[in-house]
């Protein structure tokens, strides 16, 4: 299974079309935001992340996203916070998953959600707070 994307975003709504087919409406797509208040404050953003199995796998896995202000996964940065989830999914489907993540931070700076399946290949998305302007 591999993370074909990941997205912190303000709304994610699923719906069905013709086909039987799914369309994902992702609204307010976003890599920075205006703190809601001066530091230290705690942001909630959500993270979508979408994710494909192919009909060869199994369709079961662990889904695990880290947060920390080092761009590398393999860093030894300290995690700011950490989300671990079991999914299934048809093989040769897709699925996703929502982590809102409670994320405290002391500056204005940027963090990186690393997001990977079963100790796979880390997908890393920036998130940075921006002070109000």
């Amino acid at each position: 299974m591999q993370v074909i994307s990941a997205l912190f975003v303000e709304e994610f709504n699923m719906r069905q079309v013709d086909g039987p087919s799914t369309r994902l409406d992702l609204t307010g797509v976003m890599f920075s935001l205006v703190a809601p208040s001066p530091p230290p404050v705690t942001i909630e953003p959500h993270l979508v992340a979408l994710i494909h199995c192919r009909p060869d796998e199994a369709g079961a896995g662990v889904f695990e996203v880290i947060v920390t202000a080092d761009s590398d996964p393999n860093a030894e940065a300290e995690q700011i916070a950490r989300n671990v989830s079991p999914f299934q999914v048809e093989p040769g489907k897709f699925t996703y998953r929502l982590v809102r993540a409670e994320i405290a931070l002391e500056e204005h700076t940027t963090v990186y959600a690393h997001c990977r399946i079963d100790r796979g290949p880390w997908t890393t998305v920036p998130l940075t707070l921006l002070p109000a302007a």
